[in-house]
């Protein structure tokens, strides 16, 4: 079967510069909740967010620098692994990446409602278990993404730039006030004399590197837009770099500040970021800092829901273009020239998780095995790209196994290898609870909705070996 090239693809419109990617990345891969979830480790979650961006985020970065140059176009992950591995296991990154996206979109949404409540202080709080609340606040969130994503790139792009900037802001303001903690206050006297080197005689020390690793997972996302950058030759390399600089000071001093700001036992998963700036803000005389970090917390998110809404968006509309999906996906709008179809699509299936997430008893059960398994479904694709990066270098090298080739394919394994962790860490049942059921939903659910994806891609094949039927005249 014959597939659409990238260049026989409707033409979408370039729109997107290196500050846009720079912000989107921004925007897409930094999550200030990850600062919460390291803080509670203690100082010893410095060292693995070093051990992560050596072990993961700089591999990722170097592999999607290279595989955009040498596969540019849109779909990104799509076109990088197909050239690797072919039709079947490019079909199957990209299926793979963006059902795992509409299990993530829920919880990405929900974690923005409950910080939008600390927005108006502490009285707002108890909305917080509000289904009505929580679906509300999702829905216009998550529809406002999608219609802006319909509009087109050019007034997308807006919003997650908002939430790049927001993100930035927060972020500052989190540094600016760990310091005047530790001055102040001298909270880093406490920090200074625990122990930063993790304990690797436990177990869940590496489930916690892998979670804080793949925190910087995301640089993939800019390159599935490929054909909405201008110049991507020069401007994918230039964000790359700048994104990849912003984020790990962003992850690792904004933790060092979090344990500087709070003590480790009372720092809370969704709100630790309010929380800490508001008792610091009660300390300073300033009531309100909380309410400001949680502000543009919340701006932030939304900005991250956004790039995501917008970017995996593209990957149904381009498999959609080789016809492994229903074409209808690969349609552009007649007056944006965007893939309203794709996006409307998805907005319905999430929306439609958002509702099981909320519901009675039964359907939410069905939405937390649903969740259990795309776990492994969102770590697959990644190792598509960590291979294909070594891969795809080797055959093009004239000296496959120089110095040089060596280091490419210690990058490319070395993140392979944390995703590979990862993976087996996703699929340790719980320590109260049915192994077996645990292992059926993570492993068989997720081989089931890969084989949902798989009966997509046969049936293409099949209609394309089909002879057409003869004309009547």
């Amino acid at each position: 079967m014959s597939t659409t090239s990238p260049n026989e693809m409707p033409r979408l419109r370039r729109v997107l510069g290196t500050w846009d990617l720079v912000l989107f990345n921004i925007a897409a891969i930094v999550a200030l909740r990850w600062l919460s979830i390291a803080a509670q480790v203690g100082p010893s979650s410095i060292a693995l967010w070093v051990l992560g961006l050596i072990g993961f985020f700089i591999p990722l970065a170097l592999a999607v620098l290279d595989l955009s140059a040498r596969i540019p176009g849109q779909g990104g992950l799509y076109l990088w692994t197909k050239a690797a591995f072919g039709d079947v296991h490019g079909f199957i990154a990209g299926w793979t990446y963006w059902v795992s996206n509409l299990a993530y979109f829920p919880t990405a949404l929900l974690f923005s409602a409950g910080i939008f409540l600390h927005v108006g202080g502490e009285q707002n709080v108890h909305l917080a278990s509000d289904a009505g609340y929580n679906l509300g606040y999702c829905l216009v969130v998550l529809w406002l993404a999608t219609l802006l994503g319909i509009l087109g790139l050019e007034r997308a792009k807006w919003l997650q730039n908002i939430g790049g900037i927001a993100t930035w802001s927060a972020a500052a303001i989190i540094l600016l006030a760990g310091a005047w903690a530790a001055y102040r206050f001298d909270g880093a006297s406490a920090l200074i004399t625990r122990s930063w080197v993790p304990d690797f005689g436990r177990l869940s020390t590496y489930a916690t590197l892998v979670t804080i690793a793949l925190a910087f997972q995301g640089l993939e996302l800019g390159p599935i837009m490929g054909g909405e950058i201008c110049d991507p030759e020069r401007r994918i390399p230039r964000a790359t770099l700048i994104s990849c600089a912003v984020i790990a000071a962003i992850y690792i001093m904004g933790t060092a500040a979090l344990l500087v700001a709070l003590p480790t036992s009372t720092i809370d998963i969704i709100s630790g970021i309010p929380q800490a700036l508001s008792a610091i803000g009660a300390r300073m005389g300033l009531p309100w800092f909380g309410a400001l970090t949680a502000a543009l917390v919340t701006i932030g998110t939304i900005g991250a829901i956004a790039a995501w809404v917008t970017g995996t968006a593209r990957l149904p509309f381009v498999v959609g273009v080789d016809r492994f999906l229903p074409a209808m996906l690969g349609r552009l709008h007649p007056r944006f020239g965007t893939p309203h179809i794709a996006l409307l699509v998805q907005g319905v299936l999430t929306s439609l998780m958002l509702v099981a997430a909320l519901s009675g008893a039964s359907i939410h059960e069905a939405y937390i095995i649903l969740i259990d398994m795309t776990a492994v479904m969102s770590l697959l694709p990644l190792t598509y790209i960590l291979l294909a990066y070594p891969l795809l270098r080797s055959r093009a090298a004239a000296l496959p196994w120089g110095g040089r080739m060596l280091l490419v394919w210690l990058a490319g394994l070395s993140g392979f290898a944390v995703v590979i962790t990862a993976i087996i860490t996703s699929m340790i049942p719980p320590e109260h609870g049915n192994t077996i059921l645990f292992l059926c939903k993570v492993v068989g659910g997720s081989g089931f909705l890969i084989g949902v994806g798989l009966a997509f891609y046969a049936r293409a094949r099949w209609s394309a070996r089909r002879p057409a039927a003869p004309s009547v005249s």
